[in-house]
């Protein structure tokens, strides 16, 4: 009975305050869920917890902004949704401007509502211009024209919403 309640006194005292020996410490960390956002649109990941050692230093991650002082001005925005060609068509001139001092490398992040569903993309695919650099207090004019099978679905109408500029690192 004595050595059951000592080994009980041990595991509480093990899980209570950690391991006994430095060599073999471990700790669980939460890892927080982020949105990694590309040219190529966004990935989710969700949040998770991995055991490490006790030692181990935790760096946090830093959010990805859009840049701040940015504007656009949309010149054209035209989606026609059945072209007779077993086709819809998706065609835009956005004017993407740069205020400031300093030139930008990064991409578009472009936010459109296509019949309820808002979603976002660089929209690379498709680009005829994608504006990767603009030059100090300069603009530079995203084109995009594209084409896609009506066998995947009918879409009534697509609205722009919004355009964010996100650096490259």
């Amino acid at each position: 009975m004595k050595n059951a309640i000592k080994l009980l006194l041990i595991v509480l005292s093990t899980t209570i305050f950690g391991c006994s020996s430095a060599e073999n410490c471990t700790k669980t960390i939460n890892i927080p869920s982020q949105t990694i956002i590309s040219p190529s649109g966004s990935s989710y990941i969700p949040s998770s917890t991995a055991v490490v050692p006790c030692d181990y230093v935790v760096t946090p991650i830093q959010e990805q902004l859009p840049l701040q002082n940015f504007s656009y001005e949309v010149l054209n925005f035209v989606f026609i949704p059945d072209t007779g060609n077993n086709t819809n068509r998706l065609k835009f001139d956005i004017k993407l401007n740069n205020p400031n001092n300093f030139a930008i490398n990064g991409f578009a992040y472009i936010t459109v509502n296509a019949d309820g569903t808002v979603s976002s993309s660089g929209f690379l695919n498709g680009a005829i211009s994608s504006c990767s650099q603009i030059n100090p207090n300069s603009s530079c004019i995203f084109s995009y024209d594209k084409e896609a099978s009506l066998n995947l679905g009918l879409v009534q109408s697509i609205q722009l919403v919004d355009v964010k500029y996100y650096l490259s690192n």
